[in-house]
């Protein structure tokens, strides 16, 4: 009676853990879209920012969007982390919330270790200064990269002081995208108020190489460039 009791909870462990392991890839396939998670080397944090950053209001549920109140931890958690080495930044945004992209860009700048960013798909608007914050950007030979004043949506109060508002927070993302990449500021103003490009509004878009020629960008590059260059870092960054 004993062995038959313990042979019993054997097997019934052993259901257990295979419902477990039904339940993980169930998840997986709902949050990741494949049953099975493939392992990344734990000395560089990986991190994708894509869809349109959300920061101190909601997006729409119908939106794809980054919460930079997600991504702050993860940053955080990389720079306390020793196992962690580096930073890789996966780039597809449309934009999105101002102060939070600029917080997010700041906070990926001041990170004392390695950092190479990626823009794959876009890096618009606000995406622009999330590019320039590594200390090595790249961007694909067909993504875009969406250069034009800052946009405010909803109720504006037309007096002087809300204009001298939107100045301001337009020279904090002027001053950052001029300070963490090689544009001069005649080009980046130039290309941000040009109206020929847009249709129907001011601006400019670059596509690939373009980005790298006016010196927002270091390199055109796919993955395995970024990854490379993240590893050159690491080793160089050892030294110090």
């Amino acid at each position: 009676m004993f062995f038959g009791n313990k042979e019993k909870n054997e097997e019934q462990g052993e259901s257990n853990i295979e419902q477990n392991d039904k339940n993980e890839e169930l998840e997986n396939v709902k949050a990741f879209g494949t049953p099975n998670l493939p392992t990344t080397p734990q000395d560089i944090q990986f991190i994708s920012i894509i869809g349109e950053v959300e920061g101190h209001l909601v997006s729409p549920p119908q939106k794809k969007a980054t919460k930079y109140e997600h991504i702050m931890p993860l940053l955080v958690a990389a720079e306390q982390n020793p196992e962690v080495k580096g930073v890789f930044i996966f780039l597809n945004t449309v934009g999105g919330d101002v102060e939070a992209g600029l917080a997010l860009s700041e906070m990926i700048n001041s990170l004392s270790k390695p950092k190479v960013s990626l823009v794959l798909g876009g890096g618009h608007s606000i995406g622009v200064p999330l590019a320039t914050s590594s200390d090595y950007s790249f961007i694909t030979p067909t993504a875009t990269m969406t250069i034009h004043p800052i946009r405010m949506t909803g109720l504006v109060i037309g007096v002087p002081q809300t204009f001298r508002y939107f100045e301001k927070m337009q020279q904090r993302i002027i001053n950052f995208i001029l300070r963490t990449s090689n544009i001069d500021r005649e080009t980046l103003l130039r290309l941000m108020y040009d109206t020929d490009e847009i249709a129907n509004d001011v601006g400019t878009i670059l596509i690939g190489e373009e980005a790298v020629k006016h010196g927002l960008i270091n390199s055109v590059g796919g993955f395995c460039d970024a990854l490379k260059k993240i590893k050159e870092l690491i080793e160089k960054n050892k030294g110090n």
